[in-house]
């Protein structure tokens, strides 16, 4: 069953950030992600607000897991942390 991962973050440090989507794009393409919104107009009608949202799509849930625990996406992360706030969920979608 298709997948949704779903990130809600304010960037602290642009610049280590950059690093971290210049590695996560291809890491999460690897394990057949694809975005579909990143860091586009939204409305925030409950919760915290994060300046950057972003969705990607993955074939399953588990396949968006193994992209998230993979090598080079932990990678990526090492220069989120310190440099982001973020939360990062994956949610299985009905077709």
């Amino acid at each position: 069953m298709t997948a949704l991962w779903i990130a809600h973050v304010t960037v602290t440090d642009p610049e280590a950030y950059a690093k971290y989507a210049a590695l996560a794009g291809p890491a999460i393409a690897a394990h057949g992600g694809a975005f579909m919104a990143r860091g586009g107009r939204f409305v925030q009608l409950e919760g915290k607000e994060r300046a950057r949202n972003v969705v990607a799509r993955f074939p399953s849930i588990e396949d968006a897991e193994k992209c998230y625990h993979s090598e080079a996406y932990q990678e990526a992360l090492s220069h989120a942390r310190g440099a982001s706030e973020r939360e990062l969920m994956v949610v299985e979608i009905d077709e």
